[in-house]
């Protein structure tokens, strides 16, 4: 097929040998079968801002670093370098996220370069060498289902221990290879530590694994898989082998109504002896 232009410096650089096909065009991002030597990857090419259905929420923005101080203050202002700078932020970040992840012993693509909007990273495929499917594309047995959500998970942990939050969690970004789930699509990954929507981010990402899997086995919607994790990650009791249950007990001990009041009352009687204090000293 004809090379895309946005990947024609990486075959100039030797990056890349040739352009196989089209594998799919998202919201967010056009991704390419391509040869690399004797290994078949993919390229995955980013949109512009202005091409892109998915907007880039202060939610998943908070917290990430820049760097450069004029860069900074240009993202801050919306001029049209800072508007540029904001973009390649946007996708490095998933640059980023898949470094620290694989890392991790997270199951998510292995990126092998970065240039220009272009991103190099393994091919997920099956068993027999074709692309992966997504998780929204297969019909699940109860088994298979409690098996995929179990190991998803692990991976939730995993990554949060690694101090990433997917943000965007779902069946449509999970591919299913040989050997399981796959987690890819990470341009919106949270910094954990940085961000005040972390915890909501969390829920929601764990939230979406149980509502879908739940379909084909219904007793995973009961389970309280993202309170518990958040709870041994907030007390620093979470580990990437941390052995979950999916329940989560939120004790809430009943207020002593009386003593706040005395606790009130004694306040009051002190602000008056200040008042009362400070007024004698006045006319002395």
């Amino acid at each position: 097929m004809k090379t895309p232009k946005r990947i024609e410096p990486l075959i100039q650089d030797g990056f890349v040998d040739e352009v196989i096909r089209q594998l799919m065009s998202g919201k967010e991002a056009s991704v390419y079968v391509v040869r690399c030597g004797d290994e078949i990857r993919c390229a995955k090419v980013y949109k512009e801002a202005n091409k892109r259905s998915f907007r880039q929420s202060t939610d998943y923005t908070e917290g990430r670093k820049v760097k450069n101080s004029r860069r900074a203050r240009a993202m801050e202002k919306g001029t049209r370098y800072g508007r540029k700078a904001q973009e390649e932020s946007w996708q490095s970040a998933e640059v980023d996220a898949l470094y620290r992840l694989a890392a991790a012993g997270v199951r998510v693509p292995k990126p092998h370069h970065f240039h220009e909007g272009v991103l190099l990273m393994d091919l997920v495929t099956n068993g027999d060498g074709n692309a992966a499917p997504r998780l929204s594309e297969l019909v699940l047995t109860p088994e298979l289902s409690r098996e995929y959500h179990r190991l998803l998970i692990t991976q939730v942990v995993r990554m949060l221990c690694a101090g990433i939050i997917h943000g965007d969690l779902s069946e449509y970004n999970v591919l299913v290879d040989s050997n399981g789930p796959v987690i890819i699509d990470l341009p919106q990954a949270i910094d954990a530590a940085a961000n005040n929507q972390a915890c909501k981010m969390l829920l929601r990402d764990v939230e979406n694994l149980a509502v879908y899997f739940g379909q084909f086995a219904p007793e995973l919607l009961s389970t309280s898989y993202g309170m518990e994790i958040w709870s041994l990650y907030q007390s620093g009791q979470l580990h990437p082998d941390s052995v979950l249950t999916g329940h989560f007990e939120c004790i809430e001990k009943p207020v002593d109504l009386q003593s706040v009041l005395r606790e009130i009352d004694d306040t009051l009687k002190e602000e008056e002896a200040r008042k009362l204090y400070r007024a004698l000293h006045a006319h002395q």
